[in-house]
């Protein structure tokens, strides 16, 4: 999954990036209010980590425009700003979460896995799919009670393709929602990681669960 961070403060805004990508998310970083508000709107993230402090654009006025083009991304706020008066004005103003600095980053971790699937409607960390069972908090999957070992990027291109189940999910969306903007996105690595990850999921089980559909893409669904 995608994130976008929206924190002038640089070291803190690498540091968050690198936990989250060690999470297997992809990341995006913004260091002003206008050129993050742009990112949101012209990307599809999954979610939105946003500084209230910004210079060019403070983040409660970030959030009220991405809202009012009515983005629907989860955004959880994260600030210096901790009274009552300023989280109440970024849930109301839109945020779907609101943490003060300094935080824990594993509690931060854990609030945005939590809007994530509240967003996607799946209040539970597990997916289920025939007998495989992804752990979205642990990170961690099982098929017919194996314990099956996955790169971070195995994991995120599985886990997408599972939280869209049933959905054909094109080459260029993976492209888009699992690598960040300086990633090499050579059209031939989705085709390289699927052939890894079907390998573990798939092979030496009866029944399939990754599909491949010619020129459109690719789909998880329990085979029927």
């Amino acid at each position: 999954m995608k994130i976008l961070v929206i924190e002038d403060e640089k070291r803190l805004a690498k540091i968050l990036k690198q936990g989250l990508e060690e999470n297997a998310f992809a990341v995006d970083l913004s260091y002003d209010g206008e050129e993050g508000l742009s990112m949101a709107e012209a990307y599809p993230y999954d979610a939105v980590l946003l500084d209230v402090m910004l210079p060019r654009m403070d983040g409660f006025t970030v959030l009220s425009k991405l809202r009012a083009t009515r983005r629907e991304v989860p955004v959880l706020i994260i600030s210096a700003r901790g009274e009552v008066d300023d989280r109440i004005k970024g849930l109301n103003t839109g945020a779907d979460d609101y943490i003060t600095k300094p935080f824990d980053f594993f509690e931060l971790l854990a609030r945005l896995k939590s809007v994530i699937r509240r967003h996607k409607g799946r209040p539970s960390p597990l997916l289920m799919i025939d007998d495989l069972i992804i752990d979205m908090n642990s990170r961690t999957v099982s098929r017919a009670n194996k314990k099956i070992s996955l790169t971070p990027n195995e994991y995120a291109l599985l886990e997408y393709l599972a939280l869209n189940r049933g959905r054909v999910v094109g080459r260029s969306e993976l492209r888009e929602r699992l690598y960040d903007a300086a990633s090499d996105r050579d059209s031939n690595v989705i085709d390289v990681h699927i052939t890894h990850l079907r390998s573990k999921i798939d092979k030496d089980f009866d029944r399939q669960i990754i599909y491949t559909l010619r020129g459109e893409g690719y789909v998880v669904r329990e085979d029927t």
